[in-house]
């Protein structure tokens, strides 16, 4: 069972690991840009675990020392991990001491597989959970060191390249959407950043569309697990 479970894990982040190779490479040429050799890389991939945060903290380590508008940007760029949470809650019921590890390497890839994940009843289902959450934290570390390493023989213009990050993130949510039979809870996140955007400006949506966003979440989340909003299959 155990090695079915983790074959089936490797399969289903095959496509991560690949990506990862690209945005590791793209993460060391730009920290190596700045100053920073390959054992820096890996170090932050291994400690703060977090793509988009660790190309803003590259701005952060170079710029002057100021905790507390690090601590704003860390909390407005991962505030989304707190619906990877909430819905990940009954997932990861149960799992023992694997859970601190799943909670701290939980990312937008991991939860994307796990969600939405097909797990056959020769399978153990926490285990999958727990060799998906492990197997793409390798990648991203790995990713990170093969590019911090190549990062010290290239000397390219590296503006703009942080939006690779960007890249998969939205690729990652089209695979999300894909996968899923529930359109409301996106449309939610959308609708909800869109006026957000409107309101606040683009420098101030951020918090006040997750805080609308989770509240809604929060009050519909029984009728979303129960697949009574937004179902499609319930819907036609």
């Amino acid at each position: 069972m155990k090695k079915k479970t983790l074959k089936a894990a490797f399969t289903a982040t095959i496509p991560i690991f690949i990506g990862f190779l690209f945005i590791g490479l793209a993460y060391g040429v730009y920290m190596n840009a700045k100053g920073f050799n390959y054992i820096y890389c890996t170090l932050m991939s291994i400690i703060v675990c977090a793509g988009a945060l660790q190309f803003v903290g590259v701005e952060l380590l170079v710029s002057a020392f100021n905790p507390v508008y690090a601590f704003i940007m860390s909390v407005m760029i991962n505030a989304r991990h707190i619906f990877y949470s909430i819905s990940m809650l009954d997932k990861y019921k149960d799992t023992g001491l694997k859970k601190p590890i799943m909670i701290f390497a939980l990312c937008d890839e991991t939860f994307s597989i796990n969600i939405s994940a097909k797990i056959s009843d020769d399978m153990d289902e926490k285990l999958y959970y727990f060799y998906v959450t492990c197997l793409v934290f390798f990648y991203w570390v790995f990713s990170s060191f093969v590019g911090g390493v190549l990062g010290g023989f290239v000397n390219i213009n590296v503006t703009g390249i942080d939006f690779i990050l960007t890249a998969l993130f939205f690729v990652t949510f089209i695979n999300q959407l894909i996968e899923s039979k529930q359109y409301v809870p996106s449309l939610i996140g959308l609708i909800s950043s869109f006026i957000c955007l409107i309101v606040f400006g683009r420098d101030n949506f951020i918090i006040p569309s997750m805080i609308i966003i989770l509240i809604i979440l929060t009050v519909f989340r029984n009728k979303f697990d129960k697949g009574e909003v937004g179902d499609v299959e319930n819907d036609i």
